[in-house]
């Protein structure tokens, strides 16, 4: 026994001084694989999603000079949705999708605003997959001024780096369309997936460009719709070598500064300051509630065309095959899905950016009606798909009843 014992010691002391060897010269890889470890933790999530810059290095994206409220409108939200055959109470769903923040527009107005556990207007949440929207409008803006040729172009084009990697022979609208081909597997709850690999890359210090041009291709571009967040990481790729310009600094001058936002926003960036535009934004839930109304008016936002309005269009309309909302076979999603915009189809024409954990920003044009969710919803792992579905319900019941108030 005091031989086992004093083998323990020994392995012990052995890990101690090698995790000490390692701090000094891999501590602040060895902290930020702490902090990601950490981030999704039940008792701590929340508090994480909201102050990411304090944990990971960033860059801001600065506000609006001329910020502009969101006049009120009076009215209140129903108690009950209904969801596969069953009345469920609205209040209960937030409180079980540990959302943080709720912001209903109707007619561009603000009809509610509420928060929870602990945020409040001025929480900088991130959004997760919901960038992947904002990253799209990028390119739109960028085509319309004549950086981008049209979405027929290669990657490679912009980005030559990339002629040896997955993405050698993919199209803009490969990317934007998530048909890029490219081998990748986003299974959250698999430690081995590439999500979760490149994760770890980065904590390490792997540049977000490296990681992009080790991905190798699955099957023919165009052809089939998987979702790869990667997809998104090529598109900003492409921006900041069709623009000259961060994606930061991009999106400050030609998007963010001109919708009236209330408050700077920031994304997280890897170690050679690259954006991570595949779900790294944080900003305020009304700006981007800001998004969904930029939308909603077709790009226009104070008279000012700011997103193209044909691109609006686009990216809310699959025409392909693949990209149709239903069972499909050639796509790994029921929803269907535009320029990095997710349909859900049936009668309402709603359209909605969608992040991991809850996120939403969700816009109904025929109903005037836009909603922003944030959450930390820390059991996404094991029933996140379905409470996505049921949250778009509760959408659509928001959306039809404020749609009767206001008649």
């Amino acid at each position: 026994m005091a031989a086992a014992a004093a083998v323990k010691r020994t392995i012990a002391i052995v890990l101690v001084l090698a995790v000490a060897a390692l701090a000094g010269v891999y501590g602040d890889d060895l902290r930020r694989v702490h902090r990601v470890n950490q981030l999704f933790e039940p008792g701590v999530i929340v508090a994480n999603f909201r102050s990411m810059g304090s944990m990971f290095d960033t860059r801001t994206v600065a506000a609006s000079v001329d910020p502009v409220a969101f006049e009120r409108h009076s009215a209140v939200l129903p108690e009950f949705y209904d969801f596969e055959g069953e009345r469920k109470p609205l209040a209960q769903f937030l409180e079980d999708t540990w959302t943080t923040g709720l912001i209903v527009l109707v007619n561009g107005q603000l009809a509610h605003q509420e928060y929870f556990l602990g945020n409040d207007s001025g929480s900088r949440t991130i959004s997760w997959s919901v960038a992947k929207s904002v990253v799209s409008a990028l390119v739109g803006i960028a085509l319309g001024e004549g950086l981008i040729k049209n979405t027929g172009e290669a990657v490679t084009d912009y980005v030559p780096s990339l002629a040896g990697s997955g993405y050698a022979g993919t199209t803009l609208e490969d990317v934007l369309t998530m048909s890029s081909g490219v081998r990748f597997d986003e299974d959250y709850s698999d430690f081995n997936s590439d999500i979760n690999r490149m994760g770890r890359a980065i904590a390490f210090g792997t540049s977000i460009d490296e990681f992009v041009r080790s991905l190798q291709p699955e099957r023919p571009p165009g052809t089939y719709h998987h979702y790869v967040s990667m997809d998104t990481q090529v598109l900003a790729m492409v921006l900041r070598a069709a623009t000259g310009e961060t994606l930061s600094s991009y999106m400050q001058s030609r998007l963010w500064q001109r919708i009236g936002t209330e408050a700077d926003a920031y994304w997280l960036v890897d170690d050679k300051g690259m954006e991570l535009a595949f779900g790294g934004l944080n900003a305020t839930l009304r700006d981007y509630a800001r998004l969904g109304q930029l939308y909603l008016q077709n790009g226009t936002w104070g008279g000012e065309q700011v997103v193209p309005a044909e691109w609006v269009e686009k990216s809310v309309s699959p025409t392909a095959a693949r990209l149709q909302p239903g069972p499909n076979p050639s796509s790994d999603s029921v929803l269907g899905y535009g320029y990095q915009w997710w349909i859900p189809g049936g009668d309402e024409d709603d359209f909605l950016a969608l992040g991991i954990y809850n996120q939403f920003v969700y816009v109904n044009p025929a109903r005037s009606v836009v909603i922003a969710k944030s959450s930390a919803y820390p059991q996404y792992n094991k029933d996140g798909v379905a409470k996505e579905f049921e949250t778009i319900a509760m959408f659509r019941a928001i959306a039809r009843h404020l749609e009767r108030d206001d008649r």
